[in-house]
């Protein structure tokens, strides 16, 4: 495994693969290493030549009173699975390169980003899509991969690919969860033991009402009031939104339409932000 720090030396390597035709997958991650992001290493070796990894905790994906300063930062821990997954490159460049004294260029998704986290999370969207398209010029790759826990982000992800013409398939794994369905996430390293056990309704409440809407609900409402009633029973737990739309427009839904409807939600934990989504 070849590990880089610098944005040349990615990007000319990354140019030089592209010229002998090599197939680059590429799996962007903020570090604190998971199964999760070891699931997207595993879809991107069986389809690619090239599998780069991306280790870079982007700040400007976090509010003023957001977690940055005590997000995971494991990265010997982080490079040891990368290394056991047999990836090839990782790329791990630091804040000075990617946002220099001078840069002020920032790229905003109008419209998909407005709704669901965005609502709550006003700079974060702007920081993935900034921070992508830089990635996206320095790896070159041809397809990369996300996890459908991240629904929206997935979804905005795609939609600035698509309106900033780049050449580059973007590929959705399903969501990897532990034994009692709470999605992975690197934020789970936050909770102690009584608030790991509360987590576990999120993945619950919506196995609920994925079971109501198999059963033939389709009223919006009532499968909304179902998860809400359903999380207001926990101490810990806070409810930010829950919310039924397009899995792909992400525009709300008035009732439930078969095979293309996301049931979204997001709770705080005491203080740890959790997030969660079906498509039924």
């Amino acid at each position: 495994m070849q590990t880089i720090e610098s944005i040349n030396e990615m990007q000319s390597l990354a140019i030089n693969l592209r010229n002998e035709m090599k197939l680059i997958g590429f799996v962007p991650t903020l570090g604190g290493i998971h199964e999760g992001h070891l699931s997207l290493i595993d879809y991107a070796k069986n389809k690619a030549d090239i599998v780069v990894a991306s280790i870079y905790l982007n700040p400007e994906q976090f509010g003023p009173n957001e977690d940055f300063d005590r997000y995971p930062r494991t990265l010997e821990k982080d490079l040891n699975l990368l290394e056991e997954r047999k990836v090839d490159i990782v790329f791990i460049p630091d804040t000075k390169s990617i946002y220099p004294t001078n840069y002020s260029t920032y790229l905003v998704e109008e419209k998909l980003s407005a709704g669901l986290c965005g609502i709550s999370r006003h700079v974060y969207f702007r920081g993935v899509v900034t921070i992508l398209a830089i990635l996206f010029n320095i790896v070159h790759p041809n397809f990369a991969v996300f996890g459908q826990k991240d629904a929206q982000q997935c979804a905005v992800i795609r939609k600035f690919t698509q309106d900033m013409r780049f050449p580059i398939e973007i590929n959705v794994c399903p969501t990897v969860r532990e034994k009692d369905g709470l999605a992975m996430s690197s934020r789970n390293a936050y909770m102690d033991i009584a608030q790991r056990k509360e987590a576990g309704a999120l993945y619950r409440s919506l196995k609920k009402v994925e079971k109501m809407i198999h059963e033939g609900e389709k009223n919006v409402n009532r499968i909304t009031e179902e998860i809400i009633d359903y999380i207001s029973a926990f101490s810990r737990l806070r409810l930010i939104y829950v919310s039924i739309v397009h899995c792909n427009t992400l525009e709300p839904l008035k009732k439930i339409s078969p095979g293309q409807s996301l049931v979204a939600l997001a709770v705080w934990c005491d203080d740890i932000r959790l997030i969660d989504n079906i498509v039924v």
